[in-house]
């Protein structure tokens, strides 16, 4: 029996070391991010975002940076494994080896009349004649009466001695890792054990396997539905204008499985009538606009009014289902927003070009989600040639108050943006009327909001000029400040009811022919993981070039120091197109921040293809000689083409001198220093 009950007491000790050796590296590993983890505040922390709570940490998220999922699991790991050195230590003392000397309450070696006496006192104590209680009978069978004959009989007593057991030498006992009736298979309960190795080994592994299976087919590694990926490519057109971006964006398979109930029709019918202005409906034909809008899938049309609502920030009068569904539909909207913007920028022309103007109203569409601002807010009105969008993302703005400040000319954010703090102060409470508070809340975003310069190169690695057909090295700096001082941070969005992290995509693009020649996404959340990709590029660069082992560490420290300071180095490549001058346009846009973009130019010449003998020699060297003539008039023409300058057109030069911005340019590189408005960097739809 008391073998039995040790070979039970091993499975919960298996299941305690299985659960051990993962659990505790992965929370000394969570404990130390948490130990290294910065203590500044990396969110917006104006009375608005306090109020709004969704920056509010558990004690779960300041452990570390991961999920609250997470850390209760760990939690509840650990608690089990409690629970079980608790059960096994409780088990390990009903299973007691027996102990003659420690029953009677001896020291080991007693005399024979120590051990008499002993017993006789334990006797009076537990003997069924004195003590009537039926447990304290058991003990003095079971344990009083043997450990008294193993003591007092000389072959027991000197077994006990000998081998620590009253009957001798015991057998070598092996136990298995599993519940007692498991193993008892004479028994009925073989067939569960059956089931117990069925399950555990065959059934478990199937049912895992199968999900999986089933879950990757359909979605992709962002976890997108392939499904959508299928719908946005398709939809996606090059004249996709940005107030139409929404019509594709809603088409997700994701929105479409959100339930449509019999009992949302009132809700969505207020809502339409509160957002139907940003609908683009036709109001000469209003009744035939309506029914057409209502003849939709009852899940795009619900989708839509959803998203029209974040944008109006019509949403405190949404019942609780429809708010349900709401924050569904924008959890899921940055997601599926960068697979748009993807579908948008990869390439569908033969010269494998994207396309711009669908890209720039996908990021668009994405700001006004965040910053819950109108997308016909964008629109020049009432004096602001870049809308009011920029104004309203700020708290306490509205419509009121920037007609307010356009008696003051104050049209334009930038020129918000680029007053000294005290004359902005001196401006929002004469003008606006704001209060210390408010003035102090606005203060608080603009010192968030970023201040971004471009500096960009084009060159053909080893060789001066480029031609056409060449693979083009585009070398972009991509620079961030913020008054605050962070690199890295949440945007000022209280209305958006989730953590949103800012990220910017790097356009090169001809406005004039719709294509994207080269496109990435930056991020400023991540140090580790740009450091290591700034050091890699420069040393393949230098390495490239022919550089020292000294001159390339010189380069990779300066680029780390870079990096640490605020900059991302973004490289890639694309094909030179046909020979010819191009106006081109580097874009640098926020998918949070609106009036946070800028936009440079950059002119790129591209010279006829020359150096056939260069690239090609060794084919010519095998074959014929060239003639002296003919040699010499290929080094004249390779000359010719070879010395260029790629440069900014003069017009261009003189618009960036009367805006007091200061740029340079040579060999086809582009380097400008100050922030546009949003108008600049996504008004390519006019151009």
């Amino acid at each position: 029996m008391a073998a039995s009950e040790e070979n039970s007491a091993l499975f919960p000790i298996f299941i305690l070391t299985i659960m051990a050796l993962p659990l505790v590296p992965y929370t000394i590993l969570k404990l130390c991010r948490a130990a290294s983890k910065k203590t500044k505040s990396i969110h917006c922390e104006c009375s608005v975002c306090s109020r709004s709570g969704k920056y509010r940490k558990s004690i779960f998220k300041r452990i570390s940076n991961f999920s609250t999922w997470s850390n209760l699991t760990v939690v509840l790991l650990w608690v089990i494994m409690v629970v079980l050195v608790y059960y096994i230590k409780h088990l390990s003392r009903e299973i007691q080896v027996f102990e003659p000397f420690s029953i009677l309450g001896l020291e080991p070696g007693a005399s024979d009349s120590e051990i008499k006496k002993a017993y006789r006192k334990l006797s009076i104590q537990y003997h069924p004649d004195k003590n009537p209680d039926p447990e304290a009978n058991k003990y003095f069978v079971e344990s009083i009466s043997k450990a008294y004959q193993a003591l007092t009989d000389p072959i027991s007593r000197e077994n006990f001695e000998k081998y620590g057991h009253p009957d001798g030498r015991q057998g070598f006992q092996m136990g298995i890792a599993l519940p007692q009736f498991l193993l008892n298979i004479d028994g009925a309960s073989g067939g569960i054990l059956l089931l117990w190795i069925v399950g555990v080994c065959i059934l478990l592994p199937l049912v895992i396997a199968v999900v999986y299976l089933s879950r990757s087919s359909k979605y992709t590694g962002n976890y997108v539905m392939h499904q959508t990926l299928s719908a946005y490519y398709y939809f996606m057109k090059p004249s996709l204008a940005p107030s139409k971006v929404m019509d594709v964006f809603i088409k997700a398979a994701e929105y479409m499985e959100i339930p449509v109930r019999r009992t949302d029709g009132e809700p969505l019918q207020k809502l339409f009538m509160s957002v139907r202005s940003e609908l683009n409906l036709d109001l000469k034909n209003i009744k035939q606009e309506q029914a057409k809008f209502w003849k939709q899938h009852p899940a795009l049309v619900k989708t839509q009014l959803l998203i029209q609502a974040q944008l109006t920030r019509e949403t405190e009068a949404l019942l609780p289902e429809l708010q349900r569904d709401f924050k569904r539909v924008l959890e899921l909207a940055p997601r599926l927003l960068e697979e748009l913007m993807k579908m948008a920028v990869v390439p569908r022309t033969t010269q494998g070009h994207g396309w711009l103007r669908p890209a720039i109203g996908v990021l668009e569409l994405s700001q006004c989600i965040v910053q819950a601002v109108p997308l016909s807010a964008r629109k020049a009105t009432g004096g602001y040639t870049e809308g009011a969008a920029p104004f309203l993302q700020l708290p306490h703005f509205n419509e009121a108050m920037m007609k307010k400040l356009a008696r003051k000319k104050v049209r334009t954010f930038q020129e918000l943006r680029d007053m000294s703090r005290e004359e902005r102060n001196e401006l929002l409470t004469q003008a606006a009327g704001f209060s210390a508070a408010e003035v102090q809340d606005v203060e608080m975003v603009l010192e968030m909001m970023p201040f971004l310069t471009l500096e960009v190169t084009c060159e053909t690695e080893g060789e001066e000029g480029i031609q056409e057909a060449d693979i083009v090295t585009v070398h972009t700096w991509v620079n961030l400040k913020r008054t605050n001082g962070l690199i890295g941070a949440l945007p000022h969005a209280p209305l958006y009811p989730f953590h949103k992290e800012e990220n910017f995509w790097f356009l090169l693009a001809d406005p004039n022919s719709n294509n994207v020649w080269f496109s990435q996404k930056v991020t400023f959340m991540d140090e580790a993981t740009a450091v290591t990709a700034a050091s890699k590029a420069i040393e393949e660069t230098m390495e490239g070039a022919g550089a020292n082992v000294k001159e390339t560490s010189k380069a990779v420290r300066e680029a780390l120091e870079r990096v640490k300071s605020g900059s991302r180095l973004l490289m890639g490549k694309f094909q030179a197109p046909a020979e010819g001058n191009y106006n081109l346009s580097c874009y640098l846009l926020c998918d949070s921040w609106i009036g946070c973009d800028v936009k440079t130019s950059l002119k790129l010449k591209i010279s006829k293809r020359t150096r056939a003998g260069t690239r090609g020699g060794h084919v010519a060297e095998e074959g014929a000689a060239l003639e002296d003539g003919a040699e010499e008039e290929e080094e004249i023409e390779e000359e010719e083409y070879d010395d260029y300058e790629s440069e900014y057109s003069e017009d261009d030069e003189n618009n960036l001198q009367d805006k007091n911005k200061k740029g340079s340019v040579a060999n086809g590189s582009v380097h400008r220093k100050g922030s546009r408005s949003s108008s600049e960097g996504s008004g390519s739809d006019d151009e």
